[in-house]
């Protein structure tokens, strides 16, 4: 059974959505401490958050970039804020997806099931991909380099993962983007270019340079 996590401050809309996904088998908790949802992930250790952008203090937006520090757990935000900029500004602080409310629980449940899915079928496989001395953990989406290594977001991972799997290849912009983002709301082509920045300076810190390659106006490749 996965535990999820609900960060929402509506205690009667966290117990409502609580209640209706237990009744689909998932395990749920609910933050209760909004100034300290760092140390309230450490102490629930969730398979998944489900994450309001409007918050007592700070909002959605700095925990999940706070969460991305040190963890790649599935990150949905559920916002009633249904602005494009809301959008790109959440999957560029590390979330994985984004509905706007009200929705159809359905559709939430099938979004949550697809992103575990991805997540668990993934790392239950302990294997790694090797281009040019670079190794690339797909079970804990570590990557390493003469002796160095360091942890990668999921969209991180999948990005370096899908381009060593296409090594010496061009793989388009929007091959990336619909791996990274199989959702319906827009999403900005500049947000695939702030996780991919991302991704190099990582990279970067563990001596890997110009390891990624831009194809200006058609794509990247290692």
């Amino acid at each position: 059974m996965y535990r999820i996590m609900i960060v929402e401050d509506d205690s009667s809309l966290a117990s409502s959505l609580s209640s209706v996904l237990q009744s689909w088998g998932f395990e749920m908790v609910c933050a209760k401490d909004f100034d300290h949802i760092r140390e309230e992930f450490d102490r629930l250790k969730p398979a998944l958050i489900l994450m309001d952008l409007n918050l007592p203090g700070r909002n959605g937006f700095y925990w999940t970039s706070e969460i991305r520090k040190f963890s790649s757990v599935p990150i949905i935000f559920l916002s009633s804020a249904d602005e494009s900029m809301n959008v790109i500004t959440a999957i560029n602080q590390g979330a994985d997806d984004y509905i706007t409310k009200p929705f159809y629980t359905a559709v939430l449940v099938s979004k949550i099931q697809a992103l575990l899915r991805r997540t668990f079928d993934y790392t239950q496989h302990t294997d790694y991909l090797e281009h040019h001395g670079v190794h690339l953990d797909l079970g804990s989406n570590e990557v390493s380099y003469m002796g160095k290594s360091i942890e990668l977001s999921k969209n991180e991972a999948r990005i370096l993962r899908i381009l060593m799997k296409n090594k010496e290849k061009i793989v388009a912009r929007e091959t990336l983007m619909e791996a990274l983002w199989k959702t319906d709301c827009y999403i900005d082509e500049n947000t695939l270019s702030v996780n991919v920045n991302r991704l190099r300076r990582k990279l970067a810190a563990i001596s890997i340079e110009d390891f990624i390659i831009t194809r200006k106006g058609i794509g990247y490749m290692v």
